[in-house]
C-alpha cells in the first residue's frame, strides 16, 4: 500500500517536513519514490508547497493519505470532503475520562443537596403554651 505522508527534516528544535510518496509499512526516512512538496510549521504564516497535479495523481492511483496529510489538502483545496480526526484515544483512557465524568457529576449533584438542605431552614414545631 502506498501512502502520502510526511517526514521529518530539518534541524533539533527547527522541523520541516517533506511531504512524501511511499511504501506504508516502510520507515519514513527512507528514500521516497516521490517528494510532493514540504510544510513548515515556524513560519508565520505556516508555510506550506505541494505539487497538486502529482498529489491528484498518486490519489488516483489509490495512494491513501495520513490524516495529517488529507486536513493539509483539504485546507489547500486540493482535494473535497471532511476534515479526519487525528487525536485518538484508546479504550482504556476514554473508559477512565467517562468514569471520571460520572463520578463529578454524582459529586456536584451530592455538593446541590447538601446547599438545598443549608439555604432551607427547618421548621420548628409550635410551641405548646402552658394551659392556665
Amino acid at each position: 500500500m502506498i501512502s502520502i505522508r510526511l517526514t521529518r527534516v530539518g534541524k533539533t528544535r527547527a522541523p520541516i517536513y517533506r511531504i512524501v510518496v511511499q511504501p506504508k509499512h516502510r520507515d519514513p526516512w527512507s528514500p521516497a519514490i516521490e517528494i510532493l512538496g514540504h510544510y513548515n510549521p515556524r513560519k508565520e504564516p505556516k508555510e506550506v508547497v505541494i505539487k497538486n497535479d502529482r498529489v491528484k495523481y498518486w490519489l488516483s492511483q489509490g495512494a491513501e493519505a495520513t490524516d495529517t496529510v488529507w486536513n493539509m489538502l483539504v485546507d489547500e483545496k486540493i482535494v473535497e470532503g471532511k476534515k479526519r480526526s487525528t487525536t485518538h484515544i484508546s479504550n482504556t483512557h476514554a473508559e477512565r475520562l467517562e468514569t471520571k465524568a460520572s463520578e463529578a457529576k454524582a459529586e456536584s449533584e451530592k455538593q446541590e443537596a447538601t446547599k438545598k438542605e443549608v439555604e432551607t431552614p427547618k421548621e420548628e414545631p409550635p410551641k405548646e403554651e402552658p394551659a392556665n
